[in-house]
């Protein structure tokens, strides 16, 4: 259990010191600069944000699988422009039940262009979440489409109940209607 823990705060701790994206129910969303360039070898422009909505559910010991919303927002405008349904399987230690949760990605490409259904796809890795109430989880996912646009490599996710998780995760984000 203290192992657990202890992974978690680390994954937690390195996720928050990469300058990742920070998401809960109470936060506020803070518009993000319309051309950013993401410092590293695999730079490209900001082009906007993919802002999650992640359903409650309750994690049964080995995994669990939510239904998942999200809109990508460009960063120039302020509406959404596309939208995608999917799901999050955990898989590993997960105990508990959490509400709603959110998770806010970043957005990249080589140029700011964009085109419709580019986010679909499926994005893998690992996530170590801790909530005793309200509570936060790092995730650090990648994948998506053969495509040059891109997610935020490291992201966090805020929720609300009484879970402990430290899984191999997989979001499959399909564009909807």
């Amino acid at each position: 259990m203290q192992k657990i823990l202890a992974a978690a705060l680390a994954a937690l701790t390195l996720a928050t010191s990469a300058g990742s994206a920070i998401s809960a129910d109470a936060i506020t969303r803070v518009e993000p600069a319309p051309t950013f360039r993401e410092s590293g070898a695999n730079g490209g422009v900001r082009i906007g944000y993919l802002d999650c909505t992640i359903g409650g559910g309750v994690g049964y010991v080995l995994g669990s699988a939510k239904a998942v919303e999200c809109a990508f927002t460009s960063a120039i405008g302020s509406e959404p422009l596309d939208r995608y349904v999917g799901v999050v399987r955990k898989m590993g230690i997960d105990v508990g039940f959490t509400t709603r949760s959110r998770l806010v990605w970043a957005v990249f490409a080589p140029t700011a262009g964009y085109h419709l259904g580019s986010l679909g796809g499926l994005y893998q890795g690992a996530t170590a979440e801790a909530t005793l109430g309200a509570g936060v989880g790092a995730n650090i996912l990648v994948g998506g489409t053969s495509g040059s646009i891109h997610l935020q490599t490291i992201s966090l996710t805020g929720q609300l109940g009484l879970n402990l998780a430290a899984t191999g995760t997989s979001v499959t984000l399909t564009p909807a209607g």
